[in-house]
């Protein structure tokens, strides 16, 4: 696409005055690069970067963390040099939020490159500043000709693989850095709040993981200030920080925000939790995962239970793509044998259904992806009995959450919606997935692809099984063959999709951490099914 400007990664200057280089903590090994801990003398600092999100052709939303109250103060500019600015004034920050803000920016050119830094001011006395930190972003394209590339993966700091120094922590980072994505969908499980972390783990080689550890990852999450502790740490790795500050996020979760595979209205009996209810603890994270990420409060307000009536939402990205971000887990109903002949609440719940119907039918984006926080016809288990996911192994008719994916599948094929395709994570593995009707025991619905990537810094586990009812046939997979894989034995995976500004073929790449493209598959615009 080369109408599009890119930049690699920011220049020297920005460097050199300390736009993605946050001062190390003596605590944390210096190969994390990991930002210090609250301190009250002196300015406020912003030493746990920034990130952008929300962003569309013409507005998008600044974050960032202070270590002490302070009022956010961004600026903008067409250039890295800022000769020219504009200012915009944002919230005072304090531990109300702990310590975290977002500024809304409007009126930005559409498809240009924006550079930002921002300044965090004492409340008491704005002359008192600290050192301004920078990023920058592109704006989603008004043109068709310009083209559209974002990546996806998720699964991150799982299974007990945390930081490591010794391998330079999250390196999948910087090598999706480099690639220069126009945004990054994170498909889910950001954060592993149920998973603690040991300072320790011995391989089965022989070798011996080290984690970067926190007080809050020493044990599962229950309280706010807990919750927060968890997204918070994956900013102490300077390869995030750097990322996040050069790429916009579209951010989604799953059920390791809050604890493996949860659902409404879920009591535990796990006695690691000193809480067991669920809806309580689901309240806590998604107030944690409003102040970590750069997502706009419309698209999750918080309802009369603490937790975002509505996390799913539309996002536009210029007239050649639109992204339906799905929430599997808050509006499902309990795990189960999910073989029961009748089931309106599903997986998306009634309400979340009818959106994405009337989303997908006014959409006339040129290709629509379907981001899924989990896959559609892959075996997920729950225990022995129980099913996690979409699919529960019967090959047969549609039962349980199945009825609610063949209706909307046979309301995208009547309704001749083109250009849908699902992305998702969540299994820790990389695959791709061609769903067909003449393979199906459920027929009414047509053709369509379903890409899965990741871990990003997780265990590693071997393929799931298919589920007939769609018709899947994997046509490429990459995974373990063992369960709980650390990074240091397997790569990393992530995938990329870009949509040509001139044909508007769109090429979907799986890619493994240090190991280039595996698997390649171009799809061509304007078609009910591929």
């Amino acid at each position: 696409m080369p109408h599009r400007p890119r930049i690699p990664s920011p220049g020297r200057r920005t460097v050199l005055r300390g736009s993605l280089l946050v001062p190390v903590a003596a605590a944390v090994p210096a190969a994390v690069g990991a930002a210090p801990a609250l301190a009250l003398a002196g300015r406020p600092e912003a030493a746990w970067g920034v990130q952008v999100g929300s962003v569309t052709a013409s507005s998008a939303l600044v974050w960032v963390r202070s270590d002490r109250p302070a009022r956010m103060l961004v600026e903008t500019s067409a250039t890295e040099s800022f000769r020219r600015t504009r200012r915009w004034y944002g919230p005072l920050v304090g531990p109300g939020t702990d310590f975290t803000g977002t500024t809304p920016l409007y009126g930005l050119p559409a498809g240009e490159q924006v550079h930002y830094r921002v300044t965090l001011a004492d409340p008491y006395d704005p002359r008192r500043t600290g050192k301004p930190v920078y990023g920058t972003f592109r704006t989603a394209p008004a043109r068709r000709r310009d083209g559209v590339r974002f990546l996806w993966s998720g699964d991150i700091a799982g299974q007990g693989w945390g930081i490591n120094p010794d391998i330079g922590g999250y390196r999948v980072y910087e090598e999706m850095r480099r690639l220069d994505p126009d945004f990054f969908l994170c498909s889910g499980d950001t954060v592993y709040a149920d998973g603690p972390l040991q300072p320790s783990v011995a391989l089965p080689d022989g070798r011996i993981w080290r984690n970067v550890m926190t007080e809050e990852k020493a044990k599962v999450a229950e309280t706010l200030d807990e919750y927060r502790g968890n997204f918070r740490y994956n900013l102490l790795d300077r390869n995030v920080r750097r990322f996040n500050a050069q790429v916009p996020s579209v951010v989604q979760w799953d059920d390791h925000e809050v604890r493996n595979n949860w659902y409404p209205g879920q009591i535990l009996d796990d006695p690691r939790y000193t809480e067991k209810n669920v809806d309580l603890l689901a309240a806590r994270s998604a107030r944690a995962f409003q102040e970590y990420f750069p997502v706009s409060a419309s698209h999750g307000p918080l309802g009369s239970s603490g937790r975002p009536s509505r996390m799913y939402r539309t996002v536009h990205h210029g007239p050649l793509l639109d992204v339906f971000v799905l929430d599997m887990r808050s509006h499902r109903n309990r795990n189960s044998p999910n073989r029961q002949a009748d089931d309106t609440t599903g997986i998306l719940g009634a309400e979340q259904l009818r959106w994405l119907k009337r989303a997908l039918a006014q959409s006339r984006a040129v290709w629509k992806v379907i981001a899924a926080d989990m896959p559609l016809g892959l075996v997920v288990p729950d225990g022995a009995t129980d099913f996690e996911a979409v699919a529960q192994g019967d090959p047969g008719a549609p039962l349980g959450r199945e009825l609610q994916i063949a209706e909307l599948l046979r309301f995208i094929k009547h309704r001749k919606v083109t250009g849908t395709l699902w992305l998702t994570a969540d299994v820790h593995y990389t695959s791709a997935q061609h769903y067909a009707p003449e393979r199906a025991a459920f027929k009414d619905f047509a053709p369509f692809w379903e890409f899965v990537s990741g871990p990003l810094a997780a265990g590693g586990f071997p393929a799931n099984a298919l589920d007939g009812t769609f018709g899947p046939d994997r046509v490429f997979v990459r995974a373990p063959d063992r369960a709980n894989v650390s990074p240091m034995e397997s790569p990393q995976f992530f995938g990329e999709v870009a949509i040509d500004g001139d044909s508007a073929e769109l090429t979907v790449r799986l890619r493994a951490e240090g190991g280039g493209v595996l698997f390649t598959k171009v799809l061509r615009p304007g078609r009910v099914g591929q």
